[in-house]
């Protein structure tokens, strides 16, 4: 690859390096702006969960579990429409409305009375973020050629990590504000990580451009180099065969790579649910005693080095191309260390166990993202990376009931963990068993 670049004329060079660097610094941040939001109001059940909202609406760790997992029923119906919309109506538009409309949603948390009207607010805020994130690493992916695409997405899910690290304490410092208002603090916290979407998702309207032709702080040269390199590959990929929605449906790859990403995100998940729970744990498993602030302080500490590992992990990926092996290693270092967690003796060695954890998953992500694009383009891109996110995220309601049902049955935490190492062990299988099959048709 360093040849090939060697050999272009500098200034179809310099074309390239400011592009990127201004894609990186003007757009990357803002849709990364907009996915923190997204997860936080996604999780922000699970600090509200063991600082208040589960003794005040009288919850079992299932029904928990379930509230939690509920998102995912209208989530996932809906997600390859609202892709298949993206692609017709553009990015401004679309997500601009999926961020209005799951802002109001999560602000209707701030008044919920019982366990049903948790359930209905929840199935209602999965139905009003479905499309969020595959339009947003569709987005990303048309706006990047090929060997550029892993640093563009790991830039973008540092947001997610960095969600719980600068989230958690913000979450606890909310949740302190107890009786502001004549509410309670979990209370106080739904409404104060809600109305950001609103405010954002109405900047977003104004800010986005969908194409490199509307953004007009690229150059003519910029966008000439952008819209020559993305037609080329488009053109590389399959003779054209990525374009068909139904046959991007119908591809073993896509259904492989939605098996292995369910696995990343039943692990991503049982961590964000159950990580401040767990942790609010400790002072009957261990004897330690922590205020709400000092639980989110802790909950934060496994996820600011998982953002370190992530960018550099990321980095060397797009040094070298993304190769299968970014994916695997990562997926088995999470299989092995997660079940490992509980089974430690002290607070300090359960979070090393579960920052180890955090680490694997969130190195794997951005990784697992560059390939799809590989091999599907157009519509049929859409249609795939919408149905990869389908099936992956059935985890992300499986993960959080099956733990709080096996929780619930067993008494303990721990078998709940060797499902999730199970099935990031199948992953990591999975994805190094596909290498062959989804080498990019662009490289040198």
């Amino acid at each position: 690859m360093d040849a090939a670049v060697t050999a272009r004329p500098l200034a179809a060079q310099q074309a390239e390096q400011s592009a990127i660097s201004k894609i990186s610094w003007r757009l990357v941040p803002f849709i990364g702006l907009m996915f923190f939001i997204n997860f936080l109001d996604r999780t922000a059940i699970s600090f509200a969960g063991p600082n208040g909202m589960t003794a005040d609406l009288g919850l079992t760790a299932a029904q928990f579990g379930f509230a939690a997992g509920i998102f995912f029923f209208g989530y996932i119906v809906l997600e390859i429409p609202s892709n298949l919309a993206l692609h017709r109506y553009g990015a401004r538009r679309w997500l601009a409305r999926i961020m209005v409309t799951w802002g109001v949603v999560a602000l209707l948390f701030t008044w919920v009375s019982s366990v049903t009207e948790l359930y209905v607010l929840r199935f209602l805020l999965g139905v009003a973020e479905a499309g969020f994130f595959p339009g947003a690493i569709l987005f990303l992916s048309l706006w990047v050629p090929s060997r550029h695409r892993a640093g563009i997405l790991a830039l973008f899910y540092l947001a997610q990590p960095l969600t719980t690290v600068i989230g958690a304490p913000l979450a606890s410092l909310l949740i302190q504000a107890h009786g502001a208002f004549g509410l309670e603090g979990w209370r106080i916290m739904f409404f104060g990580v809600a109305v950001p979407a609103i405010v954002v998702g109405i900047v977003t309207w104004f800010y986005l451009p969908d194409t490199p032709n509307e953004a007009s702080w690229l150059s003519q040269a910029e966008k000439t180099w952008l819209n020559g390199e993305l037609a080329r590959e488009d053109r590389a990929k399959a003779g054209g065969h990525g374009r068909a929605v139904g046959k991007a449906l119908t591809d073993g790859r896509v259904w492989i790579l939605s098996v292995i990403y369910f696995g990343l995100v039943y692990g991503l998940y049982a961590l964000a649910f159950f990580l401040p729970t767990i942790i609010a744990g400790f002072e009957a498993k261990f004897g330690s005693k922590f205020d709400v602030f000092d639980k989110g302080l802790i909950t934060a500490i496994p996820y600011l080095p998982a953002a370190i590992v992530l960018f550099f992990w990321s980095r060397d990926a797009t040094r070298r191309g993304v190769r299968t092996w970014h994916v695997g290693i990562p997926a088995l270092v999470g299989a092995v260390s997660i079940p490992l967690a509980l089974l430690m003796t002290t607070p300090e060695a359960t979070i090393a166990a579960i920052t180890l954890t955090a680490c694997a998953i969130f190195s794997a992500l951005p990784n697992f993202w560059a390939i799809p694009s590989r091999f599907l383009a157009g519509a049929g891109a859409a249609a795939g990376v919408a149905l990869i996110n389908t099936i992956g995220n059935i985890a992300g309601f499986a993960a959080p009931y099956i733990t709080g049902a096996v929780k619930d049955l067993t008494g303990f935490y721990q078998l709940p963990m060797v499902i999730v190492g199970a099935l990031m062990l199948l992953s990591a299988i999975l994805v190094l068993s596909i290498s062959g099959k989804v080498k990019d048709p662009t490289a040198g």
